[in-house]
């Protein structure tokens, strides 16, 4: 099947019982079992769940990866992959990653006696000077969060296998539709499903795909053993958003471009990070391999800095001032005091990641409305 089509009939199929084409929602707790010793596939809704077996596999289907595995939300997907590994390994991260990986790696992971190096994942020479013997993962995002560099996703493969790692990436704001990094060597692929693919502000979920077997088992341990799986609910709503994911993505990618465009022209602004720009440093990369587009996220300063981008954000009307990204609705958001706000400000600004970088998620409203919004906004900034 042809993309679009597994985003609407992948791993989907009429109820056996009474045909119903939509798959049932199986919200249940436990199972009756047909006698000592044997179950029906099923036992408890921790260990495993139809409904969220089924998203499981829709998704490794879109992604043409083998085993798919849920969790409750982004934040403990990304927990569950760095579980993997124990004391004396030693991960490689981008340095541009969402703020809640690096408080998990910083704050948490590290009493478990993990040792993480931050590099810029955008330079492979970066990510090679970084490996040690005890490397066991090579961890980035592409495009990242919130500075949409972009990493070469078959670079980074090649070095971390040179040394014997695995390669995760951190695939949400690019999503199966524009990357599929597997064809590129990526061992790990995870999605905060939260976002682009579930798509309409409704659910909190992650998930994680791989092709290696040892570690699709491992990472099924941990959902059993930890219990940061998703309700059959969510999975469900999941699977519903998934159906249209190329429609939307579409339509992101096209009203982004256009967004990218409009701020790089208007004079108030002082630069665009978007890897559709022609002149966008992760731009070749990305137009390299990435298919159908570059997403809807863009990031950007203005001229006034801080101030500046703070009034931007507190005059536009159309664009919600959230956290989140990837909904059908737009929604412009402040890093530096909201997503990466855990991050330190020195460490923050090291990366480029300053306090007057305004990042939007493009919704697919009318692009008219969404740039006259910003036209409007950018007229109440006083610089």
């Amino acid at each position: 099947m042809k993309f679009d089509t597994k985003c609407v009939r992948a791993a989907i199929a009429p109820d056996p019982t009474t045909g119903a084409i939509v798959p049932p929602l199986y919200q249940t707790a436990t199972y009756v079992l047909p006698e000592v010793g044997q179950d029906r596939g099923f036992d408890y809704t921790r260990s495993s769940n139809p409904t969220r077996q089924m998203a499981e596999e829709q998704l490794a289907s879109l992604e043409g990866m083998i085993h798919g595995r849920a969790f409750a939300s982004g934040m403990s997907a990304v927990d569950a992959v760095f579980r993997l590994f124990g004391a004396g390994d030693h991960i490689v991260c981008g340095d541009d990653v969402y703020g809640g990986v690096t408080r998990l790696l910083d704050r948490v992971l590290d009493r478990a006696g993990i040792a993480v190096t931050y590099v810029d994942a955008s330079q492979p020479g970066e990510i090679a000077a970084a490996m040690r013997d005890e490397t066991r993962l090579v961890w980035i995002e592409t495009p990242t969060n919130p500075l949409l560099k972009v990493a070469d996703v078959e670079a980074a493969a090649k070095i971390a296998h040179d040394g014997q790692a695995l390669l995760g990436v951190d695939s949400t704001f690019a999503t199966p539709y524009h990357l599929q990094p597997a064809e590129l060597g990526a061992d790990i692929v995870m999605h905060s499903t939260t976002k682009y693919l579930s798509g309409h502000n409704l659910i909190i979920g992650g998930m994680v795909l791989v092709n290696d077997d040892e570690v699709a088992d491992g990472l099924r341990f941990l959902q059993k053993s930890i219990g940061a799986v998703p309700s059959p609910f969510d999975c469900w709503l999941l699977m519903h958003g998934l159906k249209t994911l190329s429609l939307r993505m579409a339509r992101h990618s096209s009203n982004a471009a256009q967004v990218a465009t409009f701020l790089a022209e208007h004079p108030k602004v002082a630069r665009v990070a978007y890897p559709g720009l022609e002149n966008d440093p992760g731009h070749p990369i990305a137009a390299r391999q990435m298919r159908n587009g570059f997403s809807g996220m863009v990031s950007f300063e203005l001229v006034g800095g801080t101030p500046a981008g703070i009034e931007l954000m507190n005059a536009v009307q159309l664009c919600a001032l959230a956290e989140s990204l990837g909904a059908v609705e737009s929604m412009i958001t402040h890093p530096s005091s909201m997503t990466h706000a855990d991050v330190p400000k020195e460490e923050r600004e090291a990366r480029g990641l300053t306090d007057g970088l305004v990042r939007i998620s493009v919704g697919i409203e009318d692009p008219e409305d969404i740039l006259a919004d910003l036209d409007h906004g950018l007229e109440e900034v006083s610089a």
